[in-house]
């Protein structure tokens, strides 16, 4: 089966919502998206409020307050709004890395005997409990009396507490004050299972990403899941285990897999002029990453990928980054990529509008190119 890539992009397109089909649900984009990063709350709004054809004002954080959905640390160790369908499964991946075994990551932090010290104080502290991190904190020094750790936890950054979500022992509470909280899904989620063996879990995950990021192959989907930190025989091997529910296909010289459901609809795929203005870390880029070339142009990676982990606001046409954008109230500035085609202006309107009550709290919409 062969296929181009203007086909995959304009499919990508449409299997993440983009065409925004009527009556899609906060957490069906979500479970879609495998997750929609969240350390800017803001950002994870406009990555729902784009592919909802009415877009409604903290939908997100409806669906976490609802416990359809949990905020937690995830995918290459950011948080994320996950369903809690899903996040048992691509927890559990995360966690097989054991990032925090190694010892340039202890030699940085912490070592092993004060991680596990850290553990058992916070599974015992959050056993059906809400606690700010304030809160955490006087509990683990507390229960530790080693003020090493309790500043390891006081950190803002979380490096220590990720390893914890990723175990099923931690996630953020609704938050719905604005404040950060703390608590364990077991005692705060109903239904909460647990996390399932990495080869399980491999066989849910591994499709789901494949529905919205493919065609694609093991090493996409261990640089989107953990950086590349999972042995690459693993994830090979994983993904030869799906056998029948995978599909090999030759996307212009390259050797991929899709879900074989997806296959017909990848084949009758046609290019798309589809154009759209997308949130920071929007999830359309990091799906596939910033180093990407048929999304993202390699000349222009630096205008996506910024310092300190930010990835722009992008403006995407026919599947294709062609511009950066910005906003200011309401006042939008698009910086087109040199070369890249004009987009047409009403479209460009529409879209802007589509997003107004969140990008400008109802005031008009003022946008200039350049």
């Amino acid at each position: 089966m062969k296929l181009t890539w203007d086909a995959v992009l304009a499919w990508r397109m449409r299997r993440q919502f983009l065409d925004r089909p009527a009556s899609v649900s906060t957490e069906q984009v979500v479970r879609r998206l495998c997750g929609v990063q969240s350390q800017v709350r803001s950002y994870a709004e406009l990555a729902v409020a784009v592919r909802s054809p009415a877009p409604a004002k903290d939908a997100v954080q409806r669906g976490i307050a609802a416990k359809a959905l949990m905020r937690t640390w995830a995918m290459r160790g950011t948080l994320h709004a996950l369903s809690t369908r899903d996040a048992p499964a691509f927890l559990s991946l995360l966690a097989s890395a054991r990032t925090w075994e190694k010892g340039a990551w202890q030699r940085s932090f912490l070592d092993a005997p004060r991680m596990a010290r850290l553990a058992d104080a916070v599974r015992a502290e959050l056993d059906g409990a809400v606690l700010t991190r304030e809160e955490l904190v006087a509990a683990v020094e507390r229960r530790t009396r080693d003020a090493t750790i309790s500043e390891a936890v006081r950190s803002g950054w979380g490096t220590v507490l990720k390893p914890l979500a990723w175990l099923g022992d931690l996630c953020n509470g609704d938050g719905d004050d604005g404040r950060v909280t703390f608590t364990n899904p077991a005692t705060y989620l109903p239904g909460w299972p647990g996390l399932p063996e990495p080869d399980a879990a491999a066989r849910v995950a591994i499709p789901a990403y494949l529905s919205a990021y493919g065609p694609a192959g093991p090493d996409a989907f261990n640089r989107w899941l953990v950086r590349g930190a999972l042995k690459k025989t693993t994830v090979r091997r994983w993904f030869a285990d799906l056998g029948d529910i995978l599909t090999e296909v030759d996307v212009e010289g390259e050797r991929l897999w899709v879900r074989t459901e997806d296959a017909g609809s990848l084949a009758s795929a046609a290019p798309t002029d589809m154009l759209r203005l997308l949130p920071a870390f929007d999830q359309y880029v990091l799906g596939v990453g910033t180093d990407d070339t048929r999304v993202v142009p390699a000349a222009h990676r630096k205008d996506v990928s910024r310092t300190a982990g930010w990835i722009s606001p992008v403006l995407v046409h026919a599947g294709t980054v062609t511009g950066v954008w910005e906003n200011d109230e309401g006042a939008l500035s698009v910086s087109l990529f040199p070369g890249a085609p004009k987009p047409d202006t009403a479209a460009l309107e529409t879209e802007a509008t589509h997003l107004g009550a969140l990008l400008s709290g109802g005031r008009p919409i003022s946008i200039a190119i350049s």
